[in-house]
């Protein structure tokens, strides 16, 4: 089954999530998390890591990553692992691939006519609201 990741990175007081506005299909022109595929024999937390390295440039330095929930599509043998940080201080971001964004959390990440995944983000975002003191503290 192929591997992607996708990562939530939480400004340090937790009212905005970083994320990438889309240049290319699936999803240009909307608003999706940043990750990336899995390499072979590459473990998840280390892809996510390196991902968010190489589409933010944050790095294990500037936040600790948790594995909140994955995913699995049998239909397209796709498994998509979920990923959560906050970072502990204000930093510049860039990306190349993809512009990044401080997005609100107020925004109704539901709407898929700016965000991706089918209402997925929407789901994922409001998990991760219901449980964000067992995850941050």
């Amino acid at each position: 089954m192929k591997a992607l990741n996708i990562i939530a990175v939480f400004n340090k007081d937790f009212t905005r999530v970083l994320m990438c506005y889309r240049r290319k299909d699936p999803y240009k022109g909307k608003y999706n998390f940043v990750g990336g595929k899995i390499k072979e024999g590459e473990d998840s937390l280390s892809a996510a890591y390196r991902e968010l390295q190489e589409e933010t440039g944050i790095t294990t330095a500037d936040i600790t990553l948790k594995h909140f929930i994955d995913f699995s599509y049998y239909h397209y043998g796709l498994k998509l692992e979920f990923f959560v940080g906050k970072l502990d201080k204000d930093m510049p971001v860039y990306g190349e691939e993809n512009e990044l964004f401080w997005i609100p959390l107020t925004e109704n990440f539901f709407d898929l006519d700016r965000f991706a995944g089918e209402g997925n983000i929407g789901h994922m975002m409001m998990l991760v609201e219901m449980e964000k003191d067992k995850i941050f503290n």
